[in-house]
C-alpha cells in the first residue's frame, strides 16, 4: 500500500485521482459497522415486529441505495457502475448488538472501499432512525473496511478478520 495521499495533487490541492491509464478489473470491498442497542430492541427487529416495519429489510435496501449514490456523498469519489452490492446482518442477543457486514463488487479501475463503508455506515443509520424512538441511547461504531480484493494493491485483509477466518 502506498504512503502518499491520493487525492492531492503536486500543489497539495484536492483533485479526482485519474484512472485512466488502470485496467479494468475485478475489485470487491467488505465493510463492517456494528450498532448496540438494548436487548429489547434486538428482539422487535428478530420478530420484523417494530411499528416502523421490518427494520432490517428497510436497512438493507438503504444501505444498497447508499453505496450507488457513494459518488455523490463523497467529495472527489468515482461514480461506479456496481456489478454487486450485499448487505448482511448478524444479532447478537448476548452483547445487545448487530453487526453489518456489507459487501461491493465493480468491474472497474478503481476500488469498491467507498461504497462499501458508505452502505454500512448508511444501514446502520436506518437502524439507528427506525428504532431511535424505543432506544435512544444505541450507539453505532466500529465502521471499518475489512477486506479488499483486486487492483493494483492485491488482497487486503484485516487483521482481526483474517484471525476469525483461521478459528
Amino acid at each position: 500500500m502506498s504512503n502518499q495521499l491520493t487525492h492531492l495533487d503536486s500543489r497539495g490541492a484536492a483533485h479526482m485521482v485519474d484512472i485512466s491509464n488502470k485496467s479494468v478489473t475485478t475489485r470487491e470491498a467488505v465493510a463492517g459497522a456494528r450498532v448496540s442497542m438494548q436487548i429489547k430492541v434486538l428482539d422487535l427487529l428478530e420478530q420484523a415486529s417494530a411499528k416502523k416495519g421490518d427494520v432490517l429489510a428497510t436497512a438493507r435496501i438503504a444501505g444498497i441505495m447508499a453505496a450507488k449514490k457513494t459518488s455523490e456523498l463523497i467529495p472527489l469519489c468515482h461514480p461506479l457502475a456496481l456489478s454487486k452490492v450485499a448487505v448482511e446482518f448478524e444479532l447478537d442477543h448476548e452483547q445487545g448488538v448487530i453487526f453489518i457486514q456489507a459487501r461491493c463488487v465493480v468491474e472497474g479501475k478503481t476500488g469498491v472501499e467507498m461504497e462499501a463503508l458508505t452502505a454500512a455506515s448508511v444501514a446502520a443509520l436506518t437502524i439507528y432512525d427506525m428504532c431511535k424512538a424505543v432506544d435512544p441511547t444505541m450507539v453505532i461504531d466500529d465502521i471499518k473496511l475489512l477486506e479488499k480484493i483486486g487492483g493494483k494493491s492485491g488482497h487486503w485483509l484485516r487483521l482481526d478478520v483474517a484471525q476469525l477466518k483461521e478459528s
